[in-house]
């Protein structure tokens, strides 16, 4: 029940928040592993945590506590890499070999599917795996791996055959020392620290074939586009915890007048209706009801609306440095993915043309 999981990220959430402020910041995903929140959303850590759900709901306090969207976004996206690729398609051994510790958190595991200039669209990717005495070998180059600096194996997409025309494409667990693997951080963005990227060349890197991960499928449309939704999805609650920590420092900073008073009131209404719109998309993950694409885009549009508002209410304020940041990154996130997320948009408004013909 989400009640249930509900009390064990809080009980959770709130170890983290009695550590240390200044130690949180010093080590922050040292104070995450010292309270447990690498158990969130993984088997082996209990029913109660074993959801999308679990996953969103600490986020979003990370993100309400703090206002750090890198911060939150990077915990979030390595459990959901770990629940989506290694729980749900790994198989027995490969699941034993990294769940226990990825929950211990002394491994991390970064998914590496885009490549310099190609992004992640599958006509355009080069890097190869191919097969060679009974492993693989796999060559090619991938770029922005979401906290890749610090991961200890990339799950590399790769094309294994071209059928017809079209590329197939497999995952393959690398390890961080294999032969041949170069790592390169990128140019890290302050405002979203300590989340990080890095690029990948990878010369004749040898695997084994027990490193592929979800078998013979293609790991394109069974993998790597269906995370990509589900990443915006369990992102929302970022965008709620976050927008509930500026309407917040907002109030704190603003004057005590009943035209403020009934600006914050109004925003504070539309922050409630983002969270409750994000709880029903990611309850919708963990197979209770439909999936509605028309709510991911609601909320980005909404988000985009209060943080408008928020700037133009503190616009003759001295600025602060927290907030400053904090709206900065919120810009930084809004475009990644834009023209993906533009095409979406585009295709729900086709359909109600559609709807109207028939």
């Amino acid at each position: 029940m989400l009640q249930d999981t509900s009390a064990a990220v809080a009980a959770l959430i709130q170890r983290w928040r009695a550590i240390d402020t200044a130690e949180r910041r010093r080590d922050p995903f040292g104070a995450f592993q010292r309270a447990g929140l690498f158990q969130i959303g993984l088997p082996g850590g209990g029913a109660a945590l074993d959801s999308f759900s679990a996953i969103a709901i600490a986020e979003q306090a990370i993100a309400a506590a703090t206002g750090e969207l890198g911060l939150a976004t990077a915990f979030a996206g390595r459990q959901l890499i770990a629940r989506f690729f290694v729980a749900g398609f790994a198989d027995d051994a490969q699941r034993s070999d990294l769940l226990p510790r990825i929950v211990a958190g002394t491994c991390w595991a970064a998914v590496a599917i885009s490549e310099p200039g190609a992004g992640a669209h599958p006509k355009h990717l080069q890097t190869k795996a191919e097969p060679r005495d009974g492993g693989f070998v796999l060559r090619g180059r991938k770029a922005w791996i979401t906290n890749g600096p610090v991961a200890d194996v990339f799950l590399v997409l790769a094309i294994v055959a071209i059928e017809d025309g079209r590329k197939r494409y497999g995952l393959f667990a690398v390890p961080r020392d294999t032969a041949g693997l170069t790592i390169t951080p990128m140019p890290s963005l302050d405002v979203l620290a300590p989340a990080s990227h890095c690029e990948l060349a990878l010369d004749d890197c040898v695997v084994p074939a027990s490193a592929r991960i979800g078998g013979d499928a293609d790991a394109y449309p069974a993998m790597a586009l269906p995370f990509r939704d589900i990443e915006d999805t369990v992102g929302t609650a970022t965008t709620a915890g976050f927008l509930a920590w500026l309407v917040r420092n907002a109030a704190a900073r603003i004057e005590r007048t009943d035209d403020n008073a009934l600006q914050l009131g109004r925003l504070e209404g539309l922050v409630a209706l983002i969270d409750a719109a994000s709880h029903y998309a990611v309850q919708a993950l963990d197979g209770k009801g439909p999936r509605e694409p028309a709510r991911l885009i609601g909320i980005r549009a909404l988000a985009r609306t209060i943080v408008d508002e928020i700037r133009a209410m503190l616009a003759s304020l001295p600025p602060d440095d927290a907030t400053t940041r904090a709206l900065a990154a919120f810009d930084v996130l809004a475009n990644v993915a834009r023209e993906p997320r533009k095409q979406r948009q585009m295709t729900l408004g086709q359909s109600l043309w559609s709807e109207r013909q028939e």
